[in-house]
């Protein structure tokens, strides 16, 4: 078999991995022997992502799992604040790719324990010296845990060998001395009451790189090197693209001045009801629908009363695009009123000078 194939991680792993917490914010994360994708899936709904690679040896397996990373109908109808891009490469974890430098995090579940003496020799040389990211996350079996199995003398006929945690740390403590990272040990799975001895089920080394010396540290010459091979890779749909922005903001727009005014037409069927209590019938419906819409108004933020207020002449009902604008959604997706415009110019019908948005206060598709 060969001797640098992905990892195989136990399923009650990616419930209980801190991985996804070790580094704030990052922007590109790696992770090498990626196998079925299970950890990528994971990643890619944490929205401070743009970059997510996967390396495995297995190009079948990568091939069979991409769909597990294409965007779906729901990726398209809330698109991500940030473009997320993932791809999968056919390669193995002791080559140098230069593709792959300068990331946050590099993550390596389970997979040293399946190198051969040559290959866990380089390993460090590619990963902490080539790659040198921000962040390396490594997890292998504990075999103190391994007597509480049943009939296990190693988890995985591919192992190479299975460290207890002296090994592990005494090896992740040398390479962290050698490259200038730092190192903090922890574990995921608890043993069983009256086991505790023995310690976690995987351990786990965390590295974090020393920033004061990196900038110390030399350019590798090998800055165009490209060993591996590309199986797939798919771009999420996101605000920072304008199809998808005019997308938010026209969806938005319309959902809320329909609000608004199913809002009015409930005041006014109100209105009517106390009028057939009591009340004369013959106020006049000039003024009402500033009258019946503040109750509304005082439910929405503050800095929407300083606003233009929505308004009726005739059967067509007006909200100025100056009102749209003060809802935080439409603030967040638009610069200023003059985006807006021109993000929605298309998708809605404006009065003549641009200003308002402008719907019939019945029209077909109202159930009022």
């Amino acid at each position: 078999m060969n001797p640098r194939r992905s990892g195989t991680t136990p399923v009650w792993f990616w419930r209980c991995t801190p991985i996804c917490c070790c580094l704030a914010a990052p922007d590109v994360v790696a992770d090498l022997g990626c196998g079925d994708t299970s950890l990528l899936w994971m990643l890619k709904f944490h929205k401070c992502l743009e970059l997510l690679v996967g390396v495995d040896t297995n190009e079948d397996k990568l091939r069979r799992k991409e769909y597990k990373l294409s965007p779906l109908v729901g990726d398209y109808l809330k698109p991500r604040e940030r473009t997320l891009t993932v791809t999968l490469y056919h390669g193995s974890a002791v080559e140098r790719d230069s593709r792959l430098l300068g990331f946050d995090l590099i993550t390596c579940i389970e997979l040293i324990e399946h190198l051969d003496s040559e290959d866990l020799a380089t390993f460090p040389e590619v990963v902490f010296g080539f790659l040198s990211p921000a962040m390396i996350v490594i997890t292998t079996p504990n075999s103190e845990f391994n007597p509480l199995f049943p009939a296990v003398t190693l988890r995985d006929s591919d192992h190479k060998f299975e460290w207890n945690r002296m090994q592990f740390q005494t090896w992740a403590l040398d390479v962290a001395n050698l490259y200038d990272y730092s190192v903090e040990f922890t574990g995921v799975g608890d043993p069983p009451a009256g086991a505790e001895k023995v310690g976690y089920c995987t351990q786990i080394g965390i590295f974090r790189k020393n920033m004061a010396k990196a900038a110390e540290l030399c350019v590798p010459e090998e800055h165009g090197e490209h060993v591996y091979k590309v199986v797939f890779t798919a771009t999420y749909p996101s605000l920072q693209q304008k199809k998808y922005r005019q997308y938010a903001v026209v969806n938005e727009v319309i959902s809320q001045v329909y609000d608004m005014r199913r809002n009015l037409l409930e005041s006014l069927k109100l209105q009517d009801d106390k009028d057939f209590a009591g009340v004369p019938e013959d106020t006049g419906t000039s003024e009402a629908p500033c009258q019946c819409f503040q109750p509304v108004l005082t439910q929405l933020n503050a800095n929407m009363e300083k606003t233009p207020k929505p308004f009726c002449v005739g059967n067509v009902f007006y909200v100025p695009l100056e009102r749209l604008f003060s809802l935080p959604k439409v603030q967040h997706l638009c610069i200023n009123v003059e985006m807006l415009k021109t993000l929605i110019a298309d998708a809605v019908m404006l009065n003549s000078d641009g200003s308002a948005v402008m719907v019939d206060i019945h029209d077909e598709g109202s159930d009022d």
